[in-house]
């Protein structure tokens, strides 16, 4: 077969095509509740899609109103690398392909594509009428100039995100140094409106990652134009639904609909807002009060001991969804003292987590014993967990974690522990969480944890940089593939922050990625490989699988989540009310 069928055939029997926000989270996400069963996505949190609004029950004043817990560390898709950068750059830029209402890959920048008959080649036919917001076609160069710098190493700060281009012929080379001649990277436009790409293996998800922040075009002459070029909304030329009007540092974003983008017919938003306050309390009061119309994950939080109150008080609005998300601790492999494997594991043995979850999160998750959570699609729609249970990697059990430490330790020549700092982002329910956590390694190891948290911004330079012990960390999926996880954790990976590199568990990632349509080789590979992270080296601590708590006024529709739980408002409404 070729075209189009033959790669949505092929999504559709793996169940893994759709991209999300996955990269870190600044507050609590979800994955599609209850595991997701290895369905691709779901609309609404699991609805079925709405219909389609019309102008007789549109409200007069389409004008959004959101809070973002944290602020966008950039809004550069190269360098961005978290879900409140995710859910911002959704407004203001469109992929090759988009992900629809059903999570399946949709035409997006790209109006078509041929695959070839091997799975490696795809040629997109770029849109006819599809415009930047200045009015500059969009052509195939916008994308090679966009994949080229992000690949670049002459790119600073590097993109941290660069290896999710290397399915890309040639791609992991030009990025390492290996090579400088960008030509020999399989991405060409062989004219304005023709995109050619090779992949180095058959990669049934590819698709999906062209709706991926990382491979959005950005528009040449403006960023050649500035350096603030994505920090200033005067000099950001975008080619999505809308345009960022405002930006005022710590406080408000604001955008202003596209009427330029070639699907401005099905926009109805004019305008969104969104404030930037970082209190689960204020953003549920704001909207109780009715000054949002959306809170909660992934953009914000409700805070744990209002989850129960809400779900009562208005369960046509509340929300509780399993989201392919997962809530984990990692360690800072190459600082004391979690540079010894036994003392890492019994840090990982010493918290109970069905306790937390109960007492602490109260928001039904489920205890984490892996890294890759439950809604992740495996072999013969089963879920991954299902075929590979976590169960198997290490127990709960605070006599053997306090022997493991007291090895760990005579191993290091340590009489007492070396002071320990857990770092977090601010927020209200991480820190609920990290004290809980300290307190259960007081009770159970006889150690004396300091807890520090920092701005969003600020939390994601401290792990880049290393400059951490042992960090909170959260993880969505960027498509439904336990890859999205394992290959994380390969040697010098923009996202490994734990200093862990090992030869054999990146031959375990390489040959998942060389697997092809071997299915069962692959999933093995990836589940040997998570084995060797967490049972043998203990380089996270996993926690809990994600549930996502949100509330969503009655009168706002259109708005769709997906498995990871990434949240899209550009096809959103407002009915009159």
């Amino acid at each position: 077969m070729k075209k189009k069928s033959w790669m949505l055939l092929l999504t559709l029997v793996l169940v893994i095509g759709t991209v999300l926000a996955g990269c870190g989270s600044a507050e609590e996400t979800a994955t599609t509740d209850s595991g997701n069963t290895t369905e691709q996505g779901t609309t609404d949190n699991g609805t079925a899609a709405e219909p389609a609004a019309t102008d007789a029950n549109l409200a007069a004043d389409q004008t959004l109103h959101l809070n973002l817990s944290a602020e966008p560390p950039t809004l550069d898709p190269a360098q961005a690398q978290d879900s409140q950068a995710n859910t911002a750059l959704r407004f203001m830029y469109e992929g090759l392909a988009t992900i629809d209402a059903d999570g399946n890959p949709a035409p997006g920048a790209a109006e078509s594509w041929d695959v070839s008959e091997d799975g490696l080649t795809y040629t997109f036919h770029m849109r006819e009428g599809a415009t930047w917001s200045n009015g500059d076609p969009v052509t195939a160069n916008d994308f090679v100039f966009a994949w080229e710098r992000v690949l670049s190493p002459e790119t600073v700060p590097a993109p941290v995100y660069a290896y999710q281009l290397y399915y890309i012929n040639g791609a992991e080379d030009f990025n390492t140094g290996k090579t400088t001649d960008f030509s020999k990277v399989g991405v060409k436009a062989v004219d304005e409106k023709t995109l050619e790409v090779t992949l180095t293996n058959p990669t049934p998800y590819f698709l999906g990652l062209t709706s991926f922040y990382t491979y959005y075009p950005v528009h040449k002459a403006s960023v050649e134009a500035s350096d603030a070029w994505a920090a200033d909304p005067s000099t950001m030329v975008t080619n999505g639904p809308f345009t960022l009007t405002t930006w005022t540092p710590g406080s408000e974003l604001s955008w202003t609909k596209n009427d330029k983008y070639w699907d401005a017919a099905n926009i109805k938003l004019t305008n969104v807002t969104a404030s930037v306050v970082n209190s689960g309390a204020t953003e549920t009061a704001s909207y109780q009060g009715g000054e949002i119309d959306y809170a909660g994950a992934p953009t914000g939080e409700i805070p744990t001991d209002q989850i129960q109150p809400l779900s009562q008080q208005l369960p046509d609005e509340f929300k509780l969804t399993d989201i392919a998300s997962t809530y984990y601790y990692e360690f800072n492999t190459k600082a004391k003292p979690f540079d010894n494997v036994k003392i890492r594991k019994a840090f990982a043995m010493a918290i109970d987590r069905q306790s937390l979850i109960d007492n602490v999160t109260k928001a039904g998750q489920t205890p984490a014993f892996g890294f890759v959570p439950t809604s992740i699609a495996g072999l013969n729609n089963q879920s991954f967990r299902d075929t590979h249970p976590d169960s198997e990697y290490f127990k709960e059990d605070a006599a053997q974690a306090k022997q493991l430490l007291e090895e760990g330790m005579k191993e290091e020549g340590y009489t007492t522990l070396p002071p320990v700092t857990l770092l977090y982002n601010t927020s209200e329910n991480h820190q609920k969480l990290a004290l809980a956590i300290a307190d259960m390694w007081k009770k159970n190891l006889g150690v004396d944890i300091q807890t520090k948290n920092e701005e969003w911004s600020v939390f994601l330079e401290s792990r880049k940089t290393g400059n951490f012990q042992v960090a909170r960390a959260g993880w969505s999926a960027d498509y439904n593939d336990p890859m999205t996880y394992m290959d994380m954790f390969v040697s010098g990976g923009g996202n490994n922050n734990t200093g862990y590199a090992d030869p054999a568990y990146d031959k375990l990632i390489d040959e998942a990625y060389k697997g092809g349509n071997d299915l069962e080789k692959r999933m093995q590979d990836m589940a040997d490989a998570e084995k060797m992270l967490i049972q043998d080296n203990m380089v996270i601590m996993p926690v809990y699988y994600y549930t996502q708590a949100s509330l969503t006024k009655p009168y706002l529709k259109g708005v769709t989540t997906d498995f990871s739980g990434a949240i899209n408002f550009t096809r959103a409404y407002l009915e009159e009310h």
